[in-house]
């Protein structure tokens, strides 16, 4: 469709523009960004897991899965900031997007199972879970850009299967459990991703190993 090539070829200079404006950015500039994106995200996911753990009956409680549970369980990360310390910058950047991107088909489950959450506070909740999923690919998008200037090791990504539930709204009480269950993995992975970005912006900065 000649239209459609047209439409095409006129976006084209704009996204040159975007590619070349991003790698004329400095690194410690990028990585400001992506820490403060970061931070945004662990916050929202922290903010909606107490959300959701407030409703969340005594049995609910009781019941939910283990962290252990989660799909990004298998992923070998540091325990502490001094396992932390001792990863390479392209190793911690490799890390941070292997657990970003195995949460982008999760967020779509947790999305669909917000909007028909019977939860007082559902549409709060799915506006913060829209906003979560904005984030994310932000921040995904600028980890993209950091890994290409940090060569092959901070590219890979180690892929961790997710095996999608069954419908989660079922009942309100197992809506809560597995939707709340997803969201304290989230924001576990999220704290993780935020704190070997702000090791990475750190060392950047060139700052003592103790500050960062």
């Amino acid at each position: 469709d000649v239209h459609n090539k047209m439409g095409i070829l006129a976006l084209l200079p704009n996204v040159l523009y975007m590619v070349v404006s991003s790698s004329a950015v400095p690194v410690t500039d990028l990585l400001d960004r992506a820490s403060q994106r970061s931070d945004k995200l662990h916050a929202l996911s922290t903010s909606l897991s107490q959300e959701l753990n407030s409703h969340l009956p005594l049995i609910g409680r009781v019941i939910t899965p283990r962290p252990s549970m989660c799909h990004t369980a298998a992923l070998q990360t540091p325990t502490d900031k001094t396992q932390t310390l001792q990863l390479s910058e392209a190793n911690l950047l490799s890390l941070a997007r292997s657990l970003l991107q195995a949460w982008m088909d999760p967020l779509v489950d947790i999305s669909t199972s917000a909007n028909s959450l019977p939860h007082p506070a559902r549409n709060i909740i799915s506006n913060q879970v829209q906003e979560l999923q904005e984030h994310s690919k932000s921040l995904e998008d600028g980890l993209d850009i950091l890994s290409r200037k940090m060569g092959p090791v901070a590219q890979t990504i180690s892929f961790l299967p997710y095996l999608r539930g069954n419908d989660i709204s079922q009942d309100r009480i197992s809506s809560l459990i597995n939707l709340q269950f997803l969201m304290s993995c989230f924001r576990r992975d999220s704290h993780k991703i935020d704190s070997f970005l702000k090791v990475l912006r750190c060392r950047a900065a060139k700052l003592q190993p103790q500050m960062c």
